[in-house]
C-alpha cells in the first residue's frame, strides 16, 4: 500500500471513529443517580467493604467502561462475574459510560 492510501485509510477511520469517541464521555450526576444498585457490593463511595469485591472510586473511566461492556458480552467468568453479567445485562451504553464517568470522578480511597 502506498503512503497516499495508507494516509486516506487513516484518516477515513479516524472520521468513523471520532463520533465513537465524544460520546464515551459519560455524565457523573446521571451515572451517580444509576449507581445506588451498585452500593449494596462495591459501597456508597465506591469503597467495597465485602472483601474480594474491587474499589471502583477513581478507577480509571475506559477500563470501567471496558468491563462493564465485558461482562455484559458474558466475556468474563469467575468471581461474581455471574452477578455482574445479570447487573451489566439491564444497562445501555449511555448508562455505563454514566457510571463509569461517576466512579472515575470519585476520589480514590473513598476519602
Amino acid at each position: 500500500m502506498n503512503v497516499k492510501k495508507l494516509i486516506m485509510t487513516g484518516a477515513v477511520l479516524a472520521a468513523f471513529a471520532a463520533p465513537g469517541l465524544a460520546s464515551a464521555a459519560g455524565d457523573a450526576e446521571a451515572g451517580k443517580a444509576k449507581a445506588a444498585v451498585c452500593a449494596a457490593c462495591h459501597g456508597q463511595n465506591g469503597m467495597a467493604q465485602i472483601p474480594g469485591y474491587p474499589h471502583l472510586a477513581g478507577q480509571n473511566e475506559a477500563y470501567l467502561i471496558s468491563s462493564l461492556k465485558a461482562y455484559k458480552a458474558n466475556q468474563r467468568s469467575g468471581g461474581q462475574a455471574a452477578v455482574m453479567q445479570g447487573q451489566a445485562a439491564a444497562l445501555s451504553d449511555e448508562d455505563i459510560a454514566n457510571l463509569a464517568a461517576y466512579y472515575a470522578s470519585l476520589p480514590a480511597g473513598g476519602e
